[in-house]
């Protein structure tokens, strides 16, 4: 960087490049009726609009090590920045089947270029700060998804679709500005190689952690507000349901940042967040349409919490920031193609069925396995 910027400053600008990473996908469950009708789409290719960008976010992230070198950590920022705003233009140029598909291909890339390239660099510049960064910056993950989902289909009705689907290059655009006024590309830095990461079996453990958990986020966030739609709710109330859901994932995200360093055994805050999740999907099953407010708040709290508490115990087996870009590449990447699976299996399931219960219950399955796996997860165990 131009200077080692404090860390108080440092956490406000990666707060406010976090908030692009998740409108793009966001916006989409609340807009279905919409792009139904304009855009003649499926459920089966809504749940590509979701399932695209994971796997693009999840090749990305595999080919962390080669951006680091190449890139660097601070031109990836930026490279991804520019990538998102790509996507948000061809969105507001249009919302054919083509340009929404090759727009969530480019915005996956640009999401994941960035959540490959932020962790090493926080762990590089500010390692004794690096649980509380990356809670903040997953917090601002969730905060943008929370804004999209909740005003999309309002902006929708009153500026049109392609407005509603274009309006997040404007907040991308804000921090581009600001990040390339704040940081300066380094040397890009030597990492782990990839043959020493495969070879540890605890590296595929979190990354199986992190693609199960992640796969009930990205459930959720394309899945939701077609199911309360389902219910016979209109398309503004699922929307502001899914944006109540990431508001409470982000005060979930807060009160994590300010209690994590007092749980050195990252394994009791794990159980407890996806019990909480488990009960959640429970209540979505068996409330149905009749009563949100439980599987919002039980939901919210899990998963709000799970996302940043899955990259902080994979940074806490990194003991280096080249080690640490090395692995988060690795479980983000076989992380997010796992997770990838599940907004596609709900929409094949919603094509073929009345309900998504199916895919509830599917999810509820794997976060029983995932409870089994936190248990391995002790201290300072390689």
């Amino acid at each position: 960087m131009k200077r080692i910027l404090p860390a108080s400053v440092f956490a406000v600008l990666v707060f406010l490049v976090a908030l692009n990473l998740r409108p793009v996908m966001a916006a989409i469950g609340p807009l279905y009726p919409l792009l139904q009708h304009d855009a003649q789409l499926s459920a089966t290719q809504l749940s590509l609009l979701t399932t695209l960008p994971v796997i693009m976010m999840g090749l990305a992230a595999l080919a962390g090590p080669v951006l680091l070198r190449t890139l660097g950590e601070a031109r990836g920022v930026a490279a991804g920045l520019m990538l998102l705003i790509v996507a948000c233009a061809i969105r507001g140029l249009t919302h054919s089947v083509a340009g929404l598909m090759s727009s969530a291909l480019i915005a996956g890339s640009g999401i994941g270029l960035i959540q490959a390239v932020m962790p090493a660099l926080i762990k590089r510049h500010y390692g004794t700060r690096a649980g509380t960064l990356m809670a903040l910056f997953t917090t601002g993950i969730m905060a943008g998804a929370a804004i999209a989902a909740a005003s999309s289909a309002p902006l929708a009705e009153h500026s049109g679709l392609a407005m509603a689907l274009a309006i997040p290059v404007l907040p991308a655009l804000v921090a581009l500005a600001l990040w390339l006024w704040a940081v300066r590309a380094p040397a890009p830095a030597q990492n782990r190689t990839w043959p020493q990461i495969v070879r540890c079996q605890r590296a595929w453990w979190l990354m199986v952690f992190f693609g199960i958990g992640t796969g009930a986020y990205t459930l959720v966030l394309a899945w939701l507000p077609p199911f309360y739609m389902q219910q016979g709710w209109q398309p503004q109330q699922s929307g502001y349901v899914l944006g109540a859901l990431t508001l409470v994932e982000v005060v979930a995200g807060f009160i994590l940042s300010a209690l994590i360093h007092r749980f050195r055994d990252r394994r009791y805050p794990l159980i407890a967040v996806l019990t909480m999740i488990l009960l959640g999907l429970i209540a979505l099953i068996s409330l149905g349409g009749s009563y949100a407010a439980l599987p919002t708040l039980l939901l919210g709290l899990g998963i709000g919490a799970l996302f940043p508490l899955s990259l902080i115990v994979t940074l806490d087996h990194a003991h280096s920031p080249e080690e640490a870009g090395t692995l988060l590449s690795f479980v983000q990447g076989g992380g997010y193609l796992l997770a990838a699976v599940m907004p596609l299996m709900a929409g094949i399931v919603r094509d073929r069925a009345e309900s998504l219960d199916t895919a509830w219950m599917i999810m509820a399955a794997g976060i029983v396995v995932l409870m089994v796996m936190a248990l391995r997860f002790k201290p300072q165990q390689a």
